[in-house]
């Protein structure tokens, strides 16, 4: 295997996609973990307040369609404006390498250096990789862009869309179909949050059960709060 050949070697288990990929299941956990709490608080707070199972059942839809449309469209600007970004930079670097080749080769060289390779090597690298795929290299070396997995600012809207229903259908199913809502509710919460910070600092390899902690205590503080603002404005209306 040539050297440009194991710097960029496709079979590496810690390539860009495999980053990606991860990125992408924990932004999925963190919508699960945001329609959850969003819709359970409110959840709560209406049940405290006093309104109808009709009332209830209404507002968790209502917030449901709110949050999925609202987390949509943050991630979807949030991710255009990525995408932009890196596409202006893939064309500025193609263009670098085809007016400015053997200034590209020494930084290539340079940047290889800087990982602790020889220079001797790190020449002899920058000139194999230059006589294959250089554009692609300087991409994942240089600026960490993978050309062929750019994120797709749909699929990313769509995604976070997703993860926040599914999260949000679990207050929601404990308020309608439990003969205790507001019971049903802070358990199914409670349960949720276990689940997803066991999840997220797993694929973050931190400790579970301070990640649970953070997770459950806050998501339990905001469950209180608005069921006693809501318990409060029920009392006084």
């Amino acid at each position: 295997m040539g050297i440009s050949e194991a710097v960029l070697d496709h079979n590496e288990p810690h390539d860009g996609k495999l980053n990606a990929k991860l990125n992408w299941l924990r932004a999925g956990v963190l919508g699960a973990n945001d329609g959850i709490v969003s819709v359970a608080a409110l959840l709560l707070g209406v049940i405290a307040a006093g309104s109808s199972d009709t009332a209830v059942f209404s507002a968790g839809i209502a917030s449901t369609i709110a949050g999925a449309v609202s987390m949509a469209l943050g991630e979807y600007v949030s991710v255009s404006a990525q995408h932009d970004s890196e596409t202006m930079l893939i064309a500025k670097e193609r263009r670098e390498l085809a007016e400015l080749p053997e200034e590209e080769r020494e930084e290539m060289a340079q940047i290889l250096s800087s990982y602790g390779i020889s220079k001797t090597t790190a020449d002899q690298a920058a000139r194999e990789i230059s006589s294959t795929d250089p554009l692609r290299a300087h991409l994942r070396l240089e600026l960490g862009i993978d050309s062929e997995d750019l994120t797709n600012p749909l699929h990313a809207a769509f995604s976070s869309a997703i993860s926040f229903i599914l999260g949000a259908l679990l207050p929601l199913l404990a308020a309608w179909l439990a003969p205790q809502p507001a019971l049903a509710v802070a358990a199914v919460t409670m349960l949720a949050l276990l689940i997803t910070g066991f999840v997220s600092a797993k694929l973050a390899q931190t400790s579970p059960r301070r990640a649970c902690t953070r997770l459950v205590v806050g998501g339990m503080a905001g469950l209180a709060l608005t069921y006693g603002a809501g318990a409060l404005f029920g009392a006084a209306a």
